[in-house]
């Protein structure tokens, strides 16, 4: 798997979100380069399971669609006349 990385945009949005989360549940404070480190450290070392968790609800939804498709499908069947 490629490392999860942001654009200078994504950090840019990403890091201030962190920044007031720390600070209005945690009563933390840190600096904009604090925030952009702990991205850095949660995408490189947590991002993986987060992407993972996506992609098995992914596969669900997907699942989910197939399964209604084949009922579709089955539903188109047609039965011979009655004698």
């Amino acid at each position: 798997m490629k490392p999860i990385v942001f654009s200078k945009e994504e950090t840019a949005d990403l890091a201030p979100r962190l920044q007031a989360f720390l600070r209005d549940e945690l009563d933390v404070e840190v600096g904009a380069l604090q925030a952009s480190m702990l991205l850095d450290f949660m995408a490189r070392d947590l991002g993986h399971g987060i992407y993972n968790r996506g992609l098995y609800d992914a596969q669900a939804l997907i699942a989910g669609k197939i399964e209604e498709l084949a009922d579709a499908v089955f539903a188109l069947e047609q039965r011979p006349p009655a004698r």
